[in-house]
């Protein structure tokens, strides 16, 4: 697939989606977002993608946040179309694994496309922050509703009131980050395809269940969390990968899921 923004490789059931303006350290426009929701349709109708890693093209960062030139000349009315809004929502229910493998600044929108993924692995020199409130701004594309659900409202209100930014170490003591790395592209990478790699491994269809229960019932309470699980678990008991996985185990073997 070929995309003006970003840069769209399948290669054996991993997809790279590499944001792709690195000498705008991968600056967030309309475009680009755009970019994002048509990558990741794609992504959601190729059976042969089993694993998203999203990351950003160059050395500075995965992106530094918004284009400030379009965001100072920007009608106040186009942010209620949601181009960004939709295009990580989009990203977030992929009933596929997204990880996320940050090598320097992931800044507003940055920080906002990180929290849409399930998994983040960062190298040690990143660092995250939303800094929107010194531009007179709020984080627009989700941050206000994610941060707060990943790292709880206390902390989300520190980060997202002062416009601090912090160190890849600070973010995973708060649960923002899964994972820290050395500072090579090449170590967050490599972290990154081994955990997708472990993934894929498993079961497609009960990986994909296991996602949409966590997304789902963590905006909603538990007797509705439970029962979702309970119809997941019920699906997830009528493919043939559960018998294939049963099978395999008790003939202590590796498994060989087909996603069906």
């Amino acid at each position: 697939m070929n995309f003006e923004n970003v840069l769209y490789e399948n290669k054996e059931g991993i997809l790279y989606l590499t944001l792709n303006r690195p000498e705008a350290r991968n600056a967030l426009t309309p475009e680009m977002w755009r970019d994002i929701s048509a990558a990741v349709r794609c992504a959601r109708e190729d059976d042969s993608v089993k694993v998203v890693i999203v990351t950003g093209a160059g050395d500075k960062a995965l992106a530094s946040g918004a284009d400030i030139r379009e965001l100072h000349d920007r009608d106040h009315m186009v942010q209620m179309v949601g181009t960004a809004t939709i295009a990580l929502k989009e990203l977030e229910d992929l009933a596929k694994p997204v990880i996320c493998a940050i090598n320097g600044y992931a800044l507003g929108g940055g920080c906002e496309l990180a929290l849409a993924c399930d998994i983040r692995i960062a190298t040690r020199r990143s660092k995250f922050g939303q800094p929107e409130v010194n531009l007179g701004l709020i984080p627009g594309a989700g941050g206000t509703q994610r941060l707060v659900r990943l790292v709880g409202p206390g902390k989300a209100k520190e980060l997202i009131f002062s416009g601090a930014i912090i160190t890849a170490e600070e973010a995973k003591e708060i649960g923002l980050v899964n994972r820290v790395t050395e500072d090579t592209r090449e170590a967050v990478m490599a972290e990154a395809e081994a955990l997708a790699r472990q993934i894929m491994t498993k079961g497609p269809v009960a990986v994909s269940m296991a996602k949409i229960c966590i997304n789902m019932g963590s905006n909603t309470d538990m007797a509705t969390g439970l029962m979702m699980e309970r119809m997941a678990q019920t699906i997830a008991l009528s493919t043939d990968d559960r018998k294939e996985g049963t099978a395999a185990f008790l003939e202590k073997r590796p498994a060989q899921f087909k996603g069906r």
